[in-house]
């Protein structure tokens, strides 16, 4: 970490301490030395050992700020031999690190797309390799995320942190027990990259002749490997944590604008989740060491893990009930909430023998589209579709009457196949409503139903009980609001 500049009000010279390295500031240069411990994932007990981390730091960091990273010193004794190596650096403002822009208030969209597109050119030059392929895996990621609970679960955390970490595990589990396709089509599209592991707003220094990011992840490779989503996540985090989630999108959208990356949200919320996972886990330790305050920021970030674990949740939400209940306007509300994918059967019906939504059929009950037959393949292709997108990570919402109960469980086998969470809506409303609609909609001729009163009655007649649905009035035409969308489904992505 580099610290006060000389335009700063810290004066000359100053000190300051890492968990890993004390720094030097003299002048305009910056002289960092690692501390000679053994913490489990780094080893620096040896002079020999402190002088290779040295040199990969600066390596690994000259490919973003190649202009701050001006060597490696080696310290000599009184008797000329050397005794220490130092990381020789330049001293760059601590007014201008992105943190003190953010918690002043200032601007900070346009900084923050600049980041976006050096890191996504750092991820493009990236060598492709089986061993950073691995690192991207999703036996990979679930062993992250069991090693830094195993740790800080043999920490003195606290009873109520035990819990939180057990409700932790559970979820991040049954995310990752789901995602396999979607790992390893991330992998085959040459997302798994050697990035900078380390990304903090504390560590970005906003220049005028552009940003400098500084101090990646040096002394495991195998923790900067991985996803470009889980590499950009790091900042998404603690941009999050820092109360600027606009900038936070702004990162991500731009990101993707450069790079043609577009990860689902929920596998950008569960990498979130895992870097907080990592802050805590570091803010615990300081707190293990002696810093009784560490515990209540550690508990925080386990905060930041459970709500980005709750965004990051697949969700297969089956909306229901019989034509002109409004089923289609309650999953378009529910699908703009979830940032899902809304699958219409009225749709999907006319899709299969290339019509247009709009198109009219004039086939009645049981004929023509409507034959049984046609409602299965229609039904079919509605649940294929859903499969693929649940194991990519994506939630949907399912739009048809779902009159069956045969149906329904199908719909829930593909959830459960795939892992998502399941939430079943039955949409309801008084008869004299229903036909209201369906001749308004008759004359509007916009709306892919092909409804008719006597498809209602028939519909009516048909309905099996569905006592797995929450029942959603629809009568007075009221949408839920967030507050009810939150309730009912729980936290949306960004």
């Amino acid at each position: 970490m580099v610290g006060t500049g000389r335009a700063g009000t810290a004066g000359y010279a100053a000190i300051r301490e890492t968990h890993t390295s004390v720094v030097f500031f003299v002048g305009d240069q910056v002289h960092k030395m690692k501390k000679p411990l053994d913490l489990g994932f780094l080893d620096n007990r040896t002079r020999a050992a402190r002088e290779r981390a040295c040199h990969r730091e600066v390596d690994l960091n000259r490919r973003l700020a190649p202009d701050v990273y001006l060597g490696v010193a080696d310290v000599h004794g009184p008797d000329g031999r050397v005794c220490e190596h130092l990381v020789e650096m330049r001293r760059l403002p601590d007014d201008r690190r992105l943190a003190a822009l953010i918690q002043r208030g200032e601007d900070v969209g346009a900084a923050v797309e600049d980041v976006a597109r050096q890191v996504a050119a750092l991820h493009a030059v990236s060598p492709r390799d089986p061993a950073i392929d691995r690192c991207a895996s999703t036996e990979f990621v679930t062993d992250l995320w069991w090693q830094s609970l195993d740790h800080l679960e043999r920490l003195p955390v606290g009873v109520e942190a035990a819990a939180v970490l057990g409700r932790i595990r559970r979820v991040a589990g049954r995310y990752l027990a789901g995602r396999s396709v979607l790992f390893d089509e991330r992998i085959a599209a040459g997302r798994a990259v050697d990035g900078h592991g380390d990304m903090l707003t504390d560590d970005i220094f906003c220049l005028d002749d552009g940003p400098r990011i500084i101090d990646c992840l040096e002394f495991d490779d195998e923790l900067r490997y991985g996803d470009a989503a889980l590499d950009l996540a790091f900042l998404a985090m603690d941009l999050e944590r820092l109360g600027a989630v606009d900038a936070g999108r702004r990162l991500l959208r731009a990101y993707g604008e450069v790079s043609g990356d577009a990860p689902p949200a929920s596998l950008v919320h569960h990498y979130i989740a895992y870097r907080a996972l990592v802050r805590a886990k570091v803010t615990a330790l300081r707190h293990d060491q002696g810093d009784a305050a560490s515990r209540e920021p550690a508990m925080r970030f386990l905060d930041q893990v459970e709500r980005n674990l709750e965004r990051a949740r697949v969700r297969l939400v089956i909306v229901g009930g019989v034509t002109a209940t409004g089923k289609s306007t309650l999953s378009r509300t529910i699908g703009g909430h979830l940032g899902a994918t809304v699958l219409r059967s009225d749709v999907i019906r006319k899709e299969l023998v290339g019509l247009a939504p709009t198109d009219r059929t004039g086939d009645g009950v049981d004929a023509g589209l409507y034959a049984p037959a046609h409602t299965d393949a229609t039904y079919a292709e509605m649940l294929r579709r859903a499969t693929s997108m649940l194991e990519g990570g994506v939630s949907v919402v399912l739009d048809a009457t779902w009159l069956s109960e045969s149906r329904r469980a199908a719909a829930r086998e593909i959830a459960a196949a795939a892992t998502a969470d399941v939430v079943e809506i039955e949409c309801r409303a008084d008869r004299s409503v229903l036909l209201r609609r369906i001749r308004s909609r008759a004359e509007q001729g916009n709306d892919a139903s092909d409804a008719t009163p006597a498809v209602l009655d028939e519909q009516l007649r048909r309905r099996e009980e569905w006592p797995t649905a929450v029942v959603f009035d629809t009568g007075d035409g009221t949408e839920p609001d967030t507050a009810g969308l939150e309730r009912e489904f729980g936290l949306g992505p960004w």
